[in-house]
Protein backbone atom coordinates (compact mmCIF):
# COMPACT_ATOMS: atom_id res chain seq x y z
CA UNK A 1 0.00 0.00 0.00
CA UNK A 2 1.30 3.42 -0.93
CA UNK A 3 1.32 5.73 2.09
CA UNK A 4 -0.01 9.24 1.50
CA UNK A 5 2.44 11.99 0.59
CA UNK A 6 1.92 15.13 2.63
CA UNK A 7 2.38 17.56 -0.24
CA UNK A 8 1.99 20.74 1.83
CA UNK A 9 4.46 19.71 4.54
CA UNK A 10 6.88 18.40 1.90
CA UNK A 11 6.95 21.84 0.26
CA UNK A 12 7.25 23.67 3.60
CA UNK A 13 10.15 21.51 4.74
CA UNK A 14 11.83 21.70 1.32
CA UNK A 15 11.78 25.50 1.57
CA UNK A 16 12.95 25.43 5.19
CA UNK A 17 16.03 23.31 4.43
CA UNK A 18 16.71 24.79 0.98
CA UNK A 19 16.35 21.41 -0.70
CA UNK A 20 18.05 20.82 -4.03
CA UNK A 21 16.82 18.65 -6.89
CA UNK A 22 19.90 16.43 -7.16
CA UNK A 23 20.39 15.65 -3.45
CA UNK A 24 17.46 13.57 -2.15
CA UNK A 25 19.57 11.84 0.51
CA UNK A 26 20.95 15.10 1.90
CA UNK A 27 17.49 16.67 1.70
CA UNK A 28 15.95 13.82 3.70
CA UNK A 29 18.82 13.90 6.22
CA UNK A 30 18.34 17.64 6.81
CA UNK A 31 14.56 17.19 6.98
CA UNK A 32 14.89 14.37 9.52
CA UNK A 33 17.11 16.52 11.75
CA UNK A 34 14.69 19.46 11.48
CA UNK A 35 11.44 17.53 12.02
CA UNK A 36 10.43 16.16 15.39
CA UNK A 37 9.44 12.50 15.33
CA UNK A 38 10.76 11.89 11.81
CA UNK A 39 12.19 8.64 10.50
CA UNK A 40 14.74 8.82 7.69
CA UNK A 41 13.81 6.44 4.85
CA UNK A 42 15.77 5.21 1.85
CA UNK A 43 14.26 3.29 -1.01
CA UNK A 44 12.91 3.84 -4.49
CA UNK A 45 10.41 5.96 -6.38
CA UNK A 46 8.23 4.72 -9.20
CA UNK A 47 6.33 6.98 -11.59
CA UNK A 48 5.13 6.97 -15.19
CA UNK A 49 7.49 8.16 -17.88
CA UNK A 50 11.22 8.53 -18.12
CA UNK A 51 13.45 6.96 -16.95
CA UNK A 52 10.91 4.04 -16.95
CA UNK A 53 12.70 2.40 -14.00
CA UNK A 54 12.88 2.91 -10.23
CA UNK A 55 14.85 5.87 -8.93
CA UNK A 56 16.87 5.50 -5.73
CA UNK A 57 15.51 8.12 -3.36
CA UNK A 58 15.15 9.20 0.26
CA UNK A 59 12.37 10.87 2.28
CA UNK A 60 11.09 11.03 5.84
CA UNK A 61 8.05 9.48 7.46
CA UNK A 62 5.95 10.93 10.26
CA UNK A 63 3.26 9.44 12.46
CA UNK A 64 2.62 6.16 14.21
CA UNK A 65 2.15 2.72 12.68
CA UNK A 66 -1.56 3.30 12.04
CA UNK A 67 -1.14 6.72 10.41
CA UNK A 68 2.18 7.15 8.58
CA UNK A 69 2.65 10.07 6.21
CA UNK A 70 5.46 10.50 3.72
CA UNK A 71 7.18 13.87 3.67
CA UNK A 72 9.49 14.22 0.68
CA UNK A 73 11.70 17.33 0.79
CA UNK A 74 12.71 16.67 -2.82
CA UNK A 75 9.07 16.51 -4.00
CA UNK A 76 8.92 20.13 -5.27
CA UNK A 77 11.74 19.31 -7.72
CA UNK A 78 10.10 16.15 -9.10
CA UNK A 79 7.48 18.01 -11.17
CA UNK A 80 4.95 15.24 -10.55
CA UNK A 81 1.44 15.07 -9.18
CA UNK A 82 1.58 13.41 -5.73
CA UNK A 83 -0.94 10.77 -6.87
CA UNK A 84 1.51 9.75 -9.64
CA UNK A 85 4.41 8.86 -7.31
CA UNK A 86 4.84 5.57 -5.47
CA UNK A 87 7.35 5.18 -2.64
CA UNK A 88 9.02 1.84 -1.85
CA UNK A 89 10.99 1.84 1.41
CA UNK A 90 14.10 -0.30 1.75
CA UNK A 91 15.13 0.86 5.21
CA UNK A 92 14.01 3.23 7.95
CA UNK A 93 16.29 4.84 10.52
CA UNK A 94 15.53 6.85 13.62
CA UNK A 95 17.29 10.21 13.82
CA UNK A 96 19.45 8.87 16.67
CA UNK A 97 20.58 5.87 14.60
CA UNK A 98 21.04 8.05 11.51
CA UNK A 99 23.30 10.48 13.39
CA UNK A 100 25.37 7.61 14.82
CA UNK A 101 25.88 6.04 11.38
CA UNK A 102 26.83 9.38 9.84
CA UNK A 103 29.36 10.11 12.59
CA UNK A 104 30.90 6.65 12.31
CA UNK A 105 31.06 6.93 8.51
CA UNK A 106 32.79 10.30 8.72
CA UNK A 107 35.39 8.86 11.10
CA UNK A 108 35.97 5.63 9.18
CA UNK A 109 35.72 7.02 5.63
CA UNK A 110 36.33 10.78 5.80
CA UNK A 111 36.84 11.08 2.05
CA UNK A 112 33.47 9.46 1.19
CA UNK A 113 29.98 10.93 1.36
CA UNK A 114 28.19 9.14 4.24
CA UNK A 115 24.87 9.16 2.36
CA UNK A 116 23.17 7.05 1.19
CA UNK A 117 23.44 4.36 3.88
CA UNK A 118 23.27 0.75 2.74
CA UNK A 119 23.37 -1.22 5.98
CA UNK A 120 25.41 -4.32 6.60
CA UNK A 121 26.74 -6.75 3.98
CA UNK A 122 26.04 -9.07 2.28
CA UNK A 123 24.77 -6.79 -0.44
CA UNK A 124 22.44 -7.80 -3.23
CA UNK A 125 22.28 -6.83 -6.89
CA UNK A 126 19.32 -4.79 -8.00
CA UNK A 127 19.21 -3.53 -11.52
CA UNK A 128 22.83 -3.48 -12.64
CA UNK A 129 24.33 -2.34 -9.33
CA UNK A 130 25.07 -3.99 -6.01
CA UNK A 131 24.01 -1.87 -3.08
CA UNK A 132 22.08 -2.65 0.06
CA UNK A 133 20.88 -5.90 1.50
CA UNK A 134 17.91 -8.08 0.72
CA UNK A 135 15.56 -5.29 1.85
CA UNK A 136 16.91 -3.14 -1.00
CA UNK A 137 16.42 -5.91 -3.52
CA UNK A 138 12.83 -6.45 -2.35
CA UNK A 139 12.01 -2.73 -2.52
CA UNK A 140 13.68 -2.40 -5.92
CA UNK A 141 11.74 -5.35 -7.37
CA UNK A 142 8.43 -3.96 -6.08
CA UNK A 143 9.22 -0.52 -7.54
CA UNK A 144 10.34 -2.10 -10.82
CA UNK A 145 7.04 -4.00 -11.10
CA UNK A 146 5.11 -0.78 -10.41
CA UNK A 147 7.12 1.06 -13.09
CA UNK A 148 6.24 -1.64 -15.62
CA UNK A 149 2.57 -1.56 -14.61
CA UNK A 150 2.11 2.22 -14.79
CA UNK A 151 4.12 2.64 -17.99
CA UNK A 152 2.07 -0.09 -19.71
CA UNK A 153 -1.18 1.52 -18.49
CA UNK A 154 -0.11 5.04 -19.50
CA UNK A 155 1.54 4.76 -22.94
CA UNK A 156 0.97 8.49 -23.55
CA UNK A 157 3.49 9.29 -20.81
CA UNK A 158 6.20 7.35 -22.63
Amino acid sequence: MNKPLDETLSIEIAEGINSRASTPFDNAYKAALATEGAKYVQGFLAFAGKPYRPIEHSWIELGDASDIRIVDPTFPHLNKNPQEIWYFAAQRLTVKKLKAIIEESKEDYPEDDPLPIYGEPPYEYYGDVMLGGLDYLTAYQAAEAKCREINELNPESN
